[in-house]
């Protein structure tokens, strides 16, 4: 049975370029990067290239990429660098749809005594820019504000956001994640102060990500070791990740028409069948911007497990929500933020493609899935009920 994946977001399959860039450095060139012989030597400046490769997809300078081991420890990093170079603020603003890797240290940090900002968003999960600048705060170390969201696409104004708090002296930082390789972006032209991005994202594979640290900005490492990275993360590079990193991001620049284009128009596809041929669904998120790859959708009185155990049963992958709350069967947090019924938000479904999806595999799903939800609303009581008040317009 052929596998149809669709979600992208939780993690890509490696590129067959990136594979093969890979793996000379598995077992030919083996040398320590920071090695003084040549052997080793080689290596550094095969590193050096792939940091460069990584600016470049993000209009960045190579000095002011730190690489580390994925988006959580950028995020980690950036938020616990701000702090720590500004210990006479105890005030951090971030959003209350953000990625576990920000939401979860955010309240660890609330915990620790710092005073914490979440920001609401609307019903189509954006942000309001006057209510952020309201929240912002002579005491305020830092904003961590994702670039788009994770599970409904959602992009949000990152770059007015980061020039509001620098008016007031404040550091900014983004995970962006689910941004880079699907959206243009280019640190030459805003002030955000740190970025996070992460390899499996785009087509790396796992245990890499980086960390851009704009040239000028105070920083506090937070792994202590060596002098790898300037000093700024200690440990022994993970050469052949970094190496398939930079190459992953060489090839999504190159295919960032394809994934506005292409890729865009397989998401509309899938997503408008479905809305034409499942009654009592609904999209998640403003539908206009988000990424170009992404769409959530609920499906109201089924349960978001059950649909994807039946996808599942016909090959095809997606997610109920972020790979990082799959084991919760509480409806996500992101969900929950927005305001979406709970009839709904529990049967919500996100598919993320990729530039390695078809258009055959996505009639495929438009062909299978509405069967699968008639076919599990008719085991739900509540689905009677609901649609009965639907049709006496009471629902």
């Amino acid at each position: 049975m052929k596998t149809i994946y669709l979600d992208n977001n939780a993690t890509t399959r490696v590129a067959p370029e990136v594979l093969e860039a890979m793996l000379p450095y598995l077992q030919d060139y083996y040398g320590n990067p920071s090695s003084m012989h040549t052997f080793g030597g080689q290596v550094g400046r095969r590193v050096r290239q792939a940091r460069e490769q990584v600016a470049k997809i993000i209009g960045a300078q190579p000095e002011e990429i730190i690489f580390t081991s994925c988006g959580t420890e950028s995020d980690n990093t950036a938020i616990r660098s701000a702090l720590a170079t500004n210990p006479g603020k105890r005030h951090l603003v971030t959003t209350r749809v953000e990625h576990p890797a920000v939401h979860s240290l955010a309240a660890r940090l609330a915990q620790e005594g710092y005073r914490l900002t979440e920001l609401p968003v609307d019903s189509e999960g954006r942000l309001n820019l006057e209510q952020y600048a309201r929240s912002l705060t002579p005491d305020t170390a830092i904003v961590s504000m994702m670039w788009a969201n994770n599970e409904t696409g959602v992009i949000f104004p990152v770059e007015e956001a980061a020039t509001l708090a620098h008016n007031r002296g404040i550091l900014f930082h983004t995970d962006a994640v689910q941004a880079v390789g699907k959206i243009p972006i280019d640190m030459r032209a805003n002030c955000i102060d740190m970025l996070s991005l992460s390899g499996h994202k785009l087509h790396a594979p796992k245990g890499v990500g980086a960390l851009y640290l704009r040239k000028g900005t105070r920083f506090s490492p937070f792994l202590i070791g060596g002098h790898q990275e300037k000093g700024r993360r200690g440990g022994t590079e993970n050469v052949p990740s970094i190496i398939a990193l930079g190459l992953a991001c060489d090839l999504a620049a190159q295919k960032l028409t394809t994934e506005n284009t292409v890729v865009k128009e397989l998401r509309d596809k899938l997503e408008n069948a479905l809305l034409d041929r499942v009654p009592r669904c609904r999209v998640n998120g403003d539908r206009v911007q988000r990424l170009p790859n992404t769409s959530n959708i609920s499906f109201e009185f089924v349960e978001g497990e059950a649909i994807l155990l039946r996808l599942d049963e016909y090959g095809i992958c997606a997610s109920s929500g972020s790979a990082c709350t799959s084991g919760s069967l509480q409806p996500s947090h992101v969900l929950r933020a927005m305001g979406v019924p709970f009839t709904m938000a529990h049967g919500s479904i996100r598919f993320s493609l990729s530039i390695y999806n078809t258009e055959e595999e996505i009639d495929f799903v438009s062909d299978t899935l509405p069967g699968i939800i008639e076919d599990l609303r008719a085991l739900s009581p509540y689905w009677e009920a609901g649609d009965a008040l639907c049709a006496r317009g009471e629902g």
